[in-house]
């Protein structure tokens, strides 16, 4: 299926991006976001020319022109329907033909004294919540309508949920109580509250995008979050709320969360949407309970070697217009590969290794466990999840300590395990778990190779560079397994020891990113890659690049 941008201009004018498609099946699926909006958009194809700031603005701009609860009617008797037109509540005149102008000090932009259409509010706020695995966020974005199309002017509000040890605060974590997981979001409204200005309030939309942590609870419990979600903000908060028609609260797929995210990366860079024709970089993101990995493989002068000529055709090929250029992108979102999911199947592997060993005697389970996966020395307790009917219940509780001495390589072993490596490969080459995928060594030798997230997040804290090896990487994970004896070099990194201070599991993590990446993904140990939270001041994520 043909995925077409309709965010930027196809004259390549470096502007903008966001949000998504439905996926893949083109027989049995009814027609995408994209494609409707593709339809709803075209006369506005020329005066997109004008947006600008990335990937932040095309999410918004869904719920502007499309997510609107009520629907939208593009210069067509109001641009918002259930928004306030004009009116004395927001104006103080509005002549034929004449934008809106606010009544009074508490909105309002610097931009300009009225807005560009008397259809339209002078300024705009929408707010996005990201549900992630490990906690919920929210986005507030305020927007202008000073020209043709609204000009992104801040992010003004970014929250997020409070962490709890041990434990995700996103909605996932309330599986058997809808109830709590709707109310669970409650700090990031009250935020949005205080931000948005009373009087555009009721004209201002909000969605919410979960991602793996509700994929992994099944649909029977998800639906039941979801809908008490919808059903808490339409009745306790001002803010119109998108529509269940265009799933304004439901669950993003996978696959698209890593394509958006190669969006947003490469839209920034400025490699694609403009008139750099340079590769295109790679994306590898790495969340609490799923894993994306995006890139454009080159298949040109390979064939001589038994190689193919082209991608193959099947659910990894996402096939891309963006800006006037056509891309075939590798992509796959692997569902359980998040590090706090595959911290508990690494955990799992050890327990059920240990109880296959003792057979009937469990008296090893009251002792402290030896953990290879923990820092040289260190203690703390863990909670297990076990599978179902397994032979000692659901979860337990268990004290682990490190060796005396750093075992990384033993912690690899077992991370290696979880990735099922000699799965049947339906598709050949496969990089774990009998997923299809070209080989990065030959199809993406040279190209930039981004690692966005918890990559970003176990490594930077560190003092590691922004672009770095896998060798490095691996270096990095012996000393931190080598426990505090071996951590004098952190001293010297503000931050660090707060760090892994207190997280022996922080060995397991580094030890786990790499097998994914060099036994997992198959990249050269010597290959090099680089880490980045932010590009230009935009924060990378899927909320960016959303199409």
């Amino acid at each position: 299926m043909r995925r077409t941008s309709v965010s930027l201009p196809t004259k390549h004018v470096a502007r903008d991006p966001h949000e998504k498609p439905d996926r893949y099946d083109e027989h049995g699926r009814e027609p995408g976001i994209m494609a409707r909006m593709q339809t709803a958009w075209m006369s506005q194809s020329q005066r997109a020319r004008y947006l600008k700031t990335g990937a932040i603005l095309f999410t918004v701009f869904l719920l502007f022109f499309y997510f609107s609860p009520s629907g939208v009617e593009i210069y067509n008797g109001g641009m918002f329907r259930g928004c306030p037109g004009p009116g004395p509540h927001l104006l103080t005149h509005a002549a034929p033909g004449k934008g809106q102008v606010p009544s009074d000090s508490s909105y309002g932009t610097d931009r300009c004294t009225r807005s560009y259409s008397r259809d339209k509010p002078i300024v705009q706020y929408v707010s996005m919540i990201d549900a992630g695995s490990t906690g919920s966020r929210i986005h507030v974005y305020k927007f202008n309508n000073c020209g043709p199309a609204p000009e992104l002017e801040a992010e003004v509000l970014f929250k997020q949920t409070a962490k709890i040890e041990g434990q995700s605060s996103g909605l996932s974590a309330y599986k058997d109580d809808p109830e709590a997981a709707a109310k669970s979001l409650d700090p990031l409204m009250e935020a949005a509250l205080q931000k948005i200005p009373d009087k555009l309030k009721a004209c201002s939309p909000i969605a919410v995008k979960a991602t793996a942590g509700l994929r992994l609870i099944g649909p029977a419990k998800s639906d039941k979050i979801l809908e008490a979600v919808r059903h808490r903000l339409e009745t306790k908060y001002p803010f119109p709320v998108v529509s269940k028609e265009e799933k304004g609260v439901s669950i993003m797929d996978g696959s698209d969360e890593g394509v958006y995210a190669w969006i947003t990366t490469n839209y920034l860079l400025g490699k694609i949407g403009g008139p750099d024709r340079s590769e295109t970089a790679a994306v590898f993101d790495l969340g609490g309970g799923s894993t994306q990995i995006v890139f454009q493989p080159g298949f040109e002068g390979l064939s001589n070697g038994g190689m193919p000529e082209k991608l193959a055709d099947g659910d990894h090929k996402y096939e891309l217009d963006f800006g006037g250029r056509k891309f075939s992108l590798y992509q796959h979102s692997h569902l359980g590969y998040g590090l706090n999911s595959a911290r508990q199947a690494i955990m799992q592997t050890l327990v059920t290794d240990l109880y296959d060993a003792h057979k009937n005697d469990k008296s090893w389970l009251d002792k402290p466990i030896v953990n290879p996966c923990y820092g040289a020395g260190m203690t703390k307790e863990a909670k297990v999840t076990l599978p179902d009917h397994h032979p000692l219940g659901s979860e337990l509780k268990l004290n682990m300590t490190g060796p005396t001495t750093g075992a990384p390589a033993q912690c690899r072993a077992l991370a290696e395990r979880i990735l099922k490596k000699d799965a049947t490969c339906p598709l050949l080459p496969c990089s774990f778990n009998g997923v299809h995928q070209p080989s990065i060594a030959k199809t993406f030798a040279k190209e930039d190779i981004y690692f966005l997230s918890y990559f970003y997040d176990r490594t930077q804290p560190l003092g590691m560079p922004e672009s770095f090896t896998l060798r490095e990487m691996h270096d990095l994970a012996s000393r931190v397994c080598g426990g505090p004896k071996a951590w004098d070099v952190f001293q010297s990194v503000p931050g660090a020891m707060e760090e892994i201070g207190d997280r022996p599991e922080h060995c397991m993590d580094l030890n786990f990113m790499l097998a994914l990446t060099h036994t997992g993904y198959e990249m050269p140990i010597d290959r090099e890659v680089r880490i980045a939270k932010q590009i230009k001041g935009n924060e990378l994520g899927w909320c960016l690049g959303a199409r």
